[in-house]
């Protein structure tokens, strides 16, 4: 076997500590923080984290601007394509219930840089979103009050014209986000109370809402005089699925929350449906009651809903809408003041992150160093930047943490699953996990419809090794039964989930590069017909075989938590729709984006890597093992070995040879 020259020994491995993958404990449920959320608990946060300003100000921009009363369809759409993504938190909200949510699932199946900058772009996601809800809710309680709150600050206090920030400092958003993180690090009973309190409230405003507007609803609004039901057509539709995807983004604070659920196995996936099914059949209705109250191009994009009440002579209905949309905002607020803290605690409790933050209250349960902190953080931001300036930020690390958690549910479904030392099944899915030992000597073999049998002679071990090797390619991340006449040749050498963790990254660069042409070809590239059709089919061709040869590959059969339906096709879905969206932001979005991936990097390389567990216990001496080991010439050798730290390797540990070693795998059998 060819060896790797001695120059390029460390950057081999740096790249395997950069990706190494987590381990996790035995005992699952285990955590320093309080089980305590229900299913309902956990609906009302997705509810509340998905139907707030999208729903008071979403609606009304998207009809007016982009979709006409077709925003209905556009909702419709892109709850679709948000149950793709939903159903890949699900399954790991389930299956791994630990704080991080999709820094956690990066974490296990892909690998520790990676992880790092999913939770670092994850932070920033939820750091923005709620500095632009804050700001949000700032500006339409101030709508109320025809601006006075404006006015006041910009001639008693100060304001300044910078570019990229706003042009008054927003002390009533700030002051907001101050409040709510006080009363979120009281514990996680305190933040579910209040989120019962607003999203109840905010529920009643919206049936009030679907009823009394229904009941002045004029169909003539959606008639070809007023422009018709798809004024702007089937691109206008798309459009607006896009802007209207990131209503539904919210649904991943019940993901971060599992690790302080009470049965995370059965209420992730329950509450992940109800409340993504809520929050999008609350979207349609009030889309449909809205677009026909009023004409739709005579929308208020800023407050189109209490608008259009107000125009319709009932003021006082108004009023009740603003505290519906205040209360909406409230809960999205603490959503992402929820979320937050727990991603960062979670960084810090692997040690990818500043162990400052990976300190828990004992009394409260909760990481209040993180809450107060990155809350104050948060309402510096709602303080001296844009609504706007936020919000064009905000789409890019959701869309990114929703392709690496897709990605990972790939992977980890096709990789099998590691033995403990106990000797039961985890679901860490370690691909450097050793093999299981084979049979002693002298052991007895029981086969299907036969007697028991002996294995003694090194030729019946050879043959017991072939038979077990057989069975093991329709094991997990190999090929199935029916495919191996047809693929073994090729495939069958291949460690299990290695041509799906290829397939995985097919998968990705080929998205990528579809979408870039679909995107960029005719407009930016100005490419030829040929041409532009020419690579159209090559990245489509590669996309579809990527998902032909996982498809081929046994997965994982859990009966036990929930598993995303479809797979490879569901998640390969939800690739290529978040994919699809990135290239839709602007270059401007892009450059923001790069630059808070380097400072990231900084900080991982500067900290993260050098006090990451993994890489710790990595370094702990592990005891000895025996083991049978079947050389790629087909001879059998059994070697005993201590496991070194990374880059220590003693070969006076290796025997070569099974006559050397044969005393010592009868005292090991002896000893069982």
């Amino acid at each position: 076997m060819a060896t790797c020259p001695r120059g390029c020994a460390p950057a081999v491995r740096l790249c395997q500590r950069l990706n190494r993958l987590k381990t996790l404990d035995d005992d699952m449920m285990a955590t320093s923080l309080k089980r305590c959320l229900s299913t309902l608990d956990l609906t009302l946060l997705g509810v509340g984290g998905m139907v707030g300003s999208g729903l008071y100000v979403l609606t009304g921009t998207v009809a007016k601007d982009t979709a006409g009363p077709a925003v209905i369809i556009s909702f419709l759409f892109a709850g679709i394509a948000s149950l793709l993504a939903a159903f890949c938190y699900a399954e790991f909200g389930a299956r791994i219930p630990k704080t991080g949510s999709a820094y956690m699932f990066t974490y296990v199946s892909v690998g520790e840089v990676w992880a790092f900058l999913i939770g670092w772009n994850v932070i920033l996601e939820n750091m923005i979103g709620g500095a632009a809800v804050a700001r949000a809710w700032s500006g339409y309680l101030d709508s109320i009050f025809n601006h006075a709150i404006q006015n006041f600050t910009e001639t008693h206090i100060m304001q300044w014209n910078v570019p990229f920030l706003a042009h008054y400092p927003d002390l009533l958003a700030a002051g907001i986000l101050v409040v709510a993180s006080f009363f979120i690090s009281f514990g996680v009973q305190v933040s579910s109370y209040l989120n019962h309190i607003f999203s109840t409230i905010s529920m009643g405003v919206i049936v009030f809402i679907l009823v009394f507007g229904f009941v002045l609803a004029e169909p003539v609004n959606w008639s070809r005089e007023q422009g018709g039901f798809a004024p702007f057509g089937m691109s206008g539709i798309l459009a607006g699925s896009a802007t209207c995807f990131y209503a539904f983004v919210g649904f991943d604070v019940i993901a971060s929350s599992s690790e302080e659920a009470k049965n995370p196995q059965k209420a992730i996936p329950i509450a992940t449906a109800i409340s993504l099914g809520l929050a999008a059949t609350a979207y349609i209705l009030v889309s449909t009651v809205l677009t026909l109250m009023v004409p739709w191009h005579t929308l208020d994009p800023n407050s189109a809903l209490a608008d259009a009440f107000f125009r319709r002579g009932y003021s006082w209905a108004g009023v009740v809408v603003a505290v519906g949309s205040i209360c909406a905002m409230n809960t999205v607020l603490l959503c992402n003041l929820f979320s937050l803290p727990r991603i960062v605690y979670a960084m810090a409790e692997d040690g990818l992150f500043f162990s400052i933050f990976a300190r828990v209250n004992p009394i409260t349960k909760v990481p209040v160093n993180a809450i107060l902190v990155f809350g104050i953080l948060m309402a510096t931001m709602a303080l001296i930047f844009d609504l706007e300036a936020l919000v064009q930020f905000l789409s890019i690390g959701t869309l990114l943490a929703y392709t690496f958690v897709a990605a990972s549910v790939i992977v980890l479904r096709f990789q099998p699953e590691k033995i403990s030392d106990k000797g039961t099944a985890t679901t860490s899915p370690n691909p450097n996990t050793e093999p299981s030992p084979a049979p002693s000597e002298s052991q007895t073999i029981t086969e299907d419809g036969e007697e028991p049998k002996q294995y003694e002679s090194f030729s019946d071990k050879l043959q017991l090794v072939e038979r077990q090797k057989t069975k093991e390619r329709r094991g997990v991340g190999q090929l199935k039964a029916c495919w191996e006449p047809y693929l073994d040749r090729l495939l069958g050498d291949c460690d299990p989930g290695e041509v799906v963790a290829f397939c995985v990254l097919t998968l990705i660069v080929s998205s990528v590069s579809l979408c870039a042409v679909v995107e960029f070809g005719n407009k930016q590239l100005q490419l030829p017909v040929w041409s532009f059709t020419m690579l159209l089919v090559i990245f489509s061709l590669a996309y579809v075989i990527s998902l032909a040869l996982i498809w081929v590959h046994e997965p994982q059969k859990n009966n036990k938590t929930f598993q995303v339906p479809l797979v490879p096709l569901t998640p390969g879905a939800s690739i290529l729709f978040n994919v699809f969206l990135m290239m839709k932001l602007s270059l401007l979005t892009w450059i923001r984006f790069t630059v808070w991936i380097a400072v990231g990097l900084f900080v991982y390389f500067g900290y993260g890597i050098w006090h990451s567990k993994e890489g710790i216990r990595e370094l702990q001496p592990k005891d000895m093992a025996a083991r049978y080991v079947v050389l790629p010439s087909g001879s059998l050798v059994e070697t005993v070995q201590s496991v070194q730290p990374e880059g220590q390797v003693d070969s006076s540990h290796i025997n070569a040879s099974t006559a050397s070693t044969a005393s010592t795998a009868e005292e090991n059998t002896g000893k069982r």
